[in-house]
């Protein structure tokens, strides 16, 4: 199984830098294996044309390396204090994006401006408040994953499966590691169109509350009905 999760993983890796969401050593995915509480991450710094499996570090939910012969991405312990705050998740991406990376850096949530927006997030993805000197002087990584949970406090993550971290750049989970890839490319397509929508309509508002619960729950709901059943 482990063995699968670090093929799993790569492929999200490389999903990523495929959709043309990283450049050069940018970004990352993670997969966790729920059994045995052991996430894949992507190796620190490692070229992704030469990524391989075998090349993914395994790391326990305390941030010990298990197996690998490589430093795991820098940004682990964000991913970790994810896994061990949203409960069901078990992928986790992040990516420096062109255009959630500006929504991120300009420190400002993406509204639902539309049903595009709903079909996959129930409202606003939100963003961080900054962290302060404390934080940037500590674990930053894991306050990090800690900013992002607090941001949370009134969101469902499952949800609005993304987040804007403040002047750094998105992070998007969900029910795999390809499931957080999806989304991630998901939120770069909602943030080129909420840029261009304020662009052309200054001051828009929002959808109604009932038409973004219409599109999403016709797809994630109990009763959803979109696409063939299994």
């Amino acid at each position: 199984m482990l063995e699968q999760l670090k093929q799993q993983v790569c492929e999200a890796n490389l999903a990523l830098h495929r959709a043309g969401l990283v450049i050069l050593t940018w970004g990352n995915a993670s997969g966790l294996d729920p059994d045995t509480g052991l996430v894949a991450i992507k190796p620190s710094g490692v070229d992704y044309g030469q990524m391989r499996p075998e090349h993914m570090v395994l790391v326990d939910l305390d941030g010990h390396v298990v197996e690998g012969d490589m430093r795991p991405s820098s940004d682990t312990p964000t991913h970790l204090v994810l896994y061990r705050q949203f409960r069901g998740i078990r992928g986790v991406a992040h990516t420096h994006s062109t255009y959630a990376t500006a929504w991120a850096q300009a420190r400002r949530s993406l509204s639902c401006y539309g049903t595009t927006h709903a079909d996959s997030f129930r409202g606003a993805v939100p963003v961080t408040a900054e962290m302060g000197p404390a934080a940037l002087a500590g674990d930053y990584e894991a306050e990090t994953g800690l900013a992002i949970v607090r941001a949370f406090a009134e969101t469902d993550p499952t949800e609005v499966p993304g987040v804007l971290v403040a002047s750094h750049g998105p992070f998007t989970w969900g029910r795999s590691a390809a499931h957080a890839v999806e989304n991630s490319i998901v939120l770069e397509q909602l943030a080129l169109m909420a840029a261009v929508t304020e662009g052309l309509a200054p001051g828009i508002t929002a959808i109604s509350d009932q038409l973004r619960d219409k599109h999403f729950l016709r797809k994630h709901g109990k009763g959803a009905y979109y696409g063939q059943r299994a």
